[in-house]
């Protein structure tokens, strides 16, 4: 088993190895420049779902994108976390757009559905198991209890998904960082929040067109 592990780690190792070399040789400057800061116009808060890597959805180089990312896209108002990672991203970084990216086939959103059916409606945060997960997906598993969803359990986890994004959306616009940006725009440029699906069969992003502005 070991050796298993060890292999699949070295490959990431040596493929890593390949694509500095290939970057420094197709274009010099661009790790010395890489050193001297970064200048992302774009926060991106997403699932920690390995198959949503947001640098590579988007052809986007190091450099591009500010990131943060956890179980279920969330942006809960009392996460230090990801508090931290949007003051930051704002006030020092410069960050213009925040994007919420949900996503099909969500395994933390197919747990949420689930845990709400079994439940019945509006009893979603009754998870009876205290562990991290489940305390971190309550408010998920409640908005799953709460929504009126399709039969097909598909096509309920993808409107689950799209009104996740939408309910993050809102929590972002309340939070401090984005609010000052607001309520002071000549101190710095207004942020926009947006909410984006990214589609795991086809590989495609669509904006929910749920953009909110100061």
């Amino acid at each position: 088993m070991s050796h298993h592990h060890h292999s699949v780690l070295s490959h990431l190792l040596s493929a890593n190895s390949q694509w500095a070399d290939k970057v420094a040789q197709a274009e010099p400057d661009f790790f010395p420049k890489s050193a001297q800061g970064q200048y992302p116009k774009v926060l991106w808060i997403g699932c920690a779902d390995s198959r949503v890597p947001e640098s590579v959805v988007t052809g986007s180089r190091p450099g591009d994108i500010f990131v943060h990312r956890n179980i279920a896209n969330q942006f809960h108002l009392h996460d230090d976390s990801a508090l931290s990672v949007l003051t930051y991203a704002i006030k020092v970084v410069g960050v213009e757009h925040v994007v919420i990216v949900g996503h099909t086939k969500c395994g933390g959103a197919i747990a949420c559905y689930d845990a709400a059916k079994e439940a019945g409606t509006n009893s979603g945060t009754e998870l009876g198991s205290e562990s991290p997960i489940n305390r971190w997906l309550a408010p998920l598993t409640k908005l799953a209890g709460s929504l009126d969803l399709p039969s097909d359990a598909n096509e309920a986890v993808t409107v689950l998904v799209k009104e996740n994004v939408k309910v993050q959306v809102a929590n972002v616009c309340k939070a401090e960082p984005v609010v000052s940006s607001w309520a002071h725009p000549e101190k710095r440029k207004p942020v926009t929040v947006h909410g984006w699906l990214y589609d795991v069969e086809t590989g495609r992003i669509e904006d929910l067109n749920i953009t909110q502005t100061a």
